[in-house]
């Protein structure tokens, strides 16, 4: 059976919580363990805490890095949180000999020695022109590395820890969010409430 929405295990995210986001919105996600509930899914999310290369490792070990690269590249209806989100680049200064999903040319970068280290908390974001599901608003953030360009392509939203960073960004179906849009309150519930009903009626 076809699953509508489907929250893929990396191994490294909170679970719990992003299922009850969903459930919340009148989702009903179920876990993609095999590659083949992703590349049927209507809609995927790829959630993620910790590291880049623990994550990039459990998507290896489970199938998933080919079905997940051609999804980005198709720009198919997929949410990526914190590290998943960073999952879409081709590389991390936090795990250099792990390759990434190369879904954006842009690489991951560590904050710099001026600020602290994680950004733990809310920070404000700045939704871009284009942007269909960001806007502005407060969110809550957990991270210690970051995309510091913008990728070509995207439409993205900014935020400010020793210097501009991409806090959030849309292609297609997909939106990737650096901050924890299940953390974020109802600010954050608003942006997957769009993705969802954007993306199921364009199904």
């Amino acid at each position: 059976m076809r699953s509508r929405l489907v929250i893929v295990a990396t191994g490294t995210a909170n679970l719990a919580s992003v299922l009850a986001a969903f459930r919340r919105l009148g989702a009903d996600p179920a876990l993609a363990r095999v590659p083949e509930m992703v590349e049927s899914a209507q809609q995927v999310v790829l959630p993620g805490v910790g590291s880049f290369g623990a994550a990039m490792c459990e998507l290896d070990r489970t199938g998933m890095r080919e079905v997940l690269a051609r999804r980005v590249a198709e720009a198919r209806p997929t949410v990526a949180i914190c590290v998943g989100m960073q999952l879409l680049a081709g590389t991390s200064e936090e795990s250099e000999e792990v390759a990434g999903l190369a879904g954006i040319d842009v690489a991951v970068r560590r904050f710099p020695v001026t600020v602290r280290v994680p950004q733990l908390g809310w920070n404000e974001v700045r939704a871009g022109p284009g942007c269909t599901h960001l806007s502005d608003g407060w969110a809550y953030f957990a991270n210690s590395y970051r995309l510091a360009d913008v990728p070509a392509g995207w439409s993205v939203a900014v935020s400010d820890h020793g210097g501009e960073f991409v806090a959030g960004m849309e292609r297609g179906g997909i939106l990737a969010c650096q901050f924890h849009p299940e953390l974020s309150g109802s600010w954050g519930s608003s942006i997957l409430a769009s993705w969802l009903d954007v993306t199921a009626r364009a199904a």
